[in-house]
């Protein structure tokens, strides 16, 4: 399947700018080193595939099933997340040799018609690990006073584009997947939902506006916040009170990224915003953030209108993180992937700059915890006009 073969080698590609050390960074629980993201994403084939459908398979190594399980609790106890970064053995040359051996082995199933489902989803998963390289690689640089660069910046365009509002119409709405293109489970079944109407940005917060957030004090006014949000925020050192990686030096405002540290565009898209800093700059700018099936339906009736859809932010939803109706995980150990943290937690739509090509669509739906901004997540608004 000439698909696995492009997934797995674009996966290698990412580590390319870096050296061996880059791969053992761990800054925090909710991030995880490099070399275990290359583990893991191959153990996912090794355990869902190779072990169950080719009888004659030689695991590489007796402990990698324990080492580099990520939370699948049916098939073994995970080794604690928070202690990812102990791990110096495996050295990086055995886990590259690891995911050669996974490849080679895996040859003989890429062409069983009963499993491509099962492949597939392997490598639909391998790009979410893609992304989180990335994003879990610049957590970890950021904490680095040296504030390493892994590319050149990319000259975006200074003008910024009028924001315009676009109506959505109150009525019955279809969400979710259907068809025979791949999705993950949580985005099915297609089902109906009902809006109450209002209207939708035509493109995503910028800098420049949510400067105003800042310089006009809304992280020292409670009456934008939600109660989590503001004990959230009130827990926060004075200088973290902003986008995760804004830094101000000489009375100039900076942002850290993944071509180093650059000046503030002014124009470019807001970025590393919790849900809750969201919310609050929503309440502030007299709008609130969309539903996620007034987001699915709006980009399904404006897409040459709306700005941003894919490839820029992950965009927060005012929507928890919940089953649609109908839903039911798969059957066996396979079913905890996505279920299980159906709870306390927030649904993303579209994409961001980091996701890979090809990964985005209308109805994905990405999720995290309300605080957290490590991922390349910004907002589009929306407002009620009754």
């Amino acid at each position: 399947m000439e698909l696995y073969q492009q997934v797995r080698t674009q996966t290698l590609a990412l580590c390319q700018p870096l050296n061996t050390a880059d791969h053992e960074l761990q800054a925090a629980e909710f991030t995880s080193p490099l070399k275990w993201h290359l583990a893991h994403t191959s153990w996912f084939f090794e355990t869902f595939l190779l072990k169950p459908h080719r009888p004659d398979y030689q695991e590489f190594h007796p402990l990698f099933g324990h080492l580099f399980n990520s939370y699948y609790n049916g098939i073994g106890q995970p080794y604690p997340r928070a202690q990812r970064g102990l791990l110096s053995r495996p050295t990086l040359d055995e886990v590259l040799a690891y995911r050669a051996h996974i490849d080679q082995a895996m040859q003989p199933l890429l062409n069983d018609a009963r499993l491509q489902p099962l492949i597939e989803l392997g490598l639909n998963h391998e790009q979410q690990h893609q992304e989180l390289m990335l994003t879990d690689l610049l957590y970890c640089w950021a904490k680095n006073p040296l504030e390493p660069v892994y590319q050149q910046a990319i000259q975006h365009s200074a003008e910024q584009t009028a924001l315009n509002w676009l109506p959505l119409t109150e009525g019955v709405t279809e969400v979710g997947h259907s068809g025979p293109a791949f999705a993950f489970d949580n985005e099915t079944p297609r089902h109906r939902q009902w809006l109450q109407g209002g209207e939708i940005a035509s493109r995503l917060v910028t800098n420049a506006e949510y400067l105003q957030f800042i310089e006009q004090g809304g992280y020292q006014q409670p009456q934008w916040w939600l109660a989590d949000g503001w004990s959230w925020i009130s827990s926060l050192l004075p200088q973290e009170r902003q986008p995760l990686y804004w830094r101000r030096h000489n009375n100039e405002w900076n942002a850290y990224g993944l071509a180093g540290r650059q000046p503030l565009d002014p124009h470019a898209p807001l970025c590393h915003i919790s849900f809750y800093e969201a919310d609050a700059y929503a309440r502030w700018a007299g709008a609130r953030l969309p539903t996620e099936a007034e987001w699915e339906s709006a980009a399904r009736l404006y897409a040459q209108q709306l700005q941003q859809l894919f490839g820029c932010r992950w965009q927060w939803t005012a929507s928890s993180y919940q089953a649609y109706p109908g839903y039911r995980p798969a059957a066996g150990a396979v079913g905890e992937y996505n279920g299980k943290f159906m709870c306390n937690q927030m649904v993303l739509r579209g994409s961001s700059c980091a996701t890979p090509e090809g990964h985005s669509r209308i109805t994905y739906r990405n999720f995290f915890y309300p605080h957290e901004r490590w991922q390349f997540t910004g907002l589009r608004l929306a407002r009620d006009t009754h």
